[in-house]
């Protein structure tokens, strides 16, 4: 089958490799996968190292079964969208609902990657994270799955209030699908970014509004007609270092700073601005399997918008959909097999 195989210099080439056979596994699914969301992490994981050679990435996922052995109700045909770990349900990290940190969690995937033709889903994917596409959505409407269901948990891991103010640090295709789902969940939501244009996109998706980060001091000034204590909550969704003191000098004593994203370097917070002022600072990583069921409910009710916020390319184009997704030519890539 044809794949998107990591070479060397941290590009890929596309080449044949044995198409996964469902005899080896004995339960689960073979899907002929339709197309796959490339994320902001499969490119960390390139550009970082964590990736290596002859690995095939890619797990925001759209396919359809064309092949089955399953005690599930799932049959061949289904065109179906699926996260690609699966927890335990039955550690310590499981218990305190920490399911992204489960080792089980973290053991589990799809195999090969999503850049791949075809894929293995296990008989526990199907059971927990793989869920039907109904025709009211399009293939890549379904394909926000998994990125959704991450906003959803770092929402509900927030535990905003009813009515609280939350401001988006970072507005590319995950802030915005942060503040959509803030917006779901009853709240107000304001976002942030050194890009105008990517302001202006955020109040058509149902920012309350957005500040241009051209200037901090400007754009202090103007969150604070919105928000003159500070934000309730701070989602860090731009992967930039900067914005850790940023995000800090935003929210009100005794607000919630919510980290979504990693940074190249170890720069943290201020242990006495936590400590003076009871901010707390928390990590949402990745969701749990209620998490996508809640993703796949708001995206075929409508309540989140993904319809505009990816482009199209082929899986022979997919070096040049991430040089156009890190240089901010696009919001999103969408690889269709």
């Amino acid at each position: 089958m044809k794949a998107a195989v990591l070479g060397n210099d941290n590009f890929f080439v596309i080449g044949d490799m044995p198409k996964p056979m469902l005899d080896e596994y004995g339960e689960g699914a073979i899907l002929k996968v339709i197309g796959c969301g490339l994320c902001g992490s499969d490119i960390v994981k390139i550009r970082s190292g964590i990736a290596k050679v002859g690995d095939v990435l890619g797990h925001e996922v759209v396919g359809e079964i064309v092949e089955i052995n399953s005690k599930t109700n799932f049959e061949v045909g289904d065109k179906v969208a699926l996260g690609h770990h699966v927890p335990c349900f039955n550690c310590q990290y499981c218990w305190g609902g920490n399911y992204s940190m489960c080792r089980h969690f973290k053991a589990t995937n799809i195999r090969p990657g999503g850049f791949a033709e075809y894929i293995y889903v296990s008989e526990e994917h199907l059971h927990n994270t793989v869920f039907a596409v109904n025709s009211n959505i399009s293939e890549i409407e379904a394909s926000f799955l998994e990125p959704l269901a991450c906003c959803i948990r770092a929402v509900k891991r927030s535990r905003m209030y009813d009515n609280s103010k939350s401001l988006i640090l970072g507005l590319g295709s995950i802030g915005i699908l942060m503040g959509e789902t803030v917006k779901a969940f009853g709240n107000q939501v304001f976002g942030c970014d050194l890009l105008y244009e990517r302001v202006c996109l955020s109040e058509k998706f149902g920012f309350d509004k957005s500040f241009h980060m051209q200037d901090e001091q400007v754009a202090m000034a103007e969150m604070k007609k919105v928000a003159p204590l500070g934000f309730d909550t701070v989602f860090l969704t731009a992967g930039a270092s900067q914005t850790l003191d940023f995000a800090t000098k935003v929210a009100r004593d005794g607000a919630t700073i919510v980290v979504f994203s990693s940074v190249k370097d170890e720069n943290g917070f201020k242990n006495n601005d936590i400590y003076y002022r009871e901010l707390t600072v928390l990590g949402s990583y990745s969701p749990s399997p209620m998490d996508l069921e809640d993703s796949m409910r708001l995206i075929e009710e409508g309540r989140v918008n993904v319809v505009g916020l990816s482009s199209v390319y082929s899986l022979e184009n997919i070096n040049e959909a991430i040089e156009d997704t890190t240089s901010n030519k696009i919001m999103k890539a969408y690889i269709k097999l």
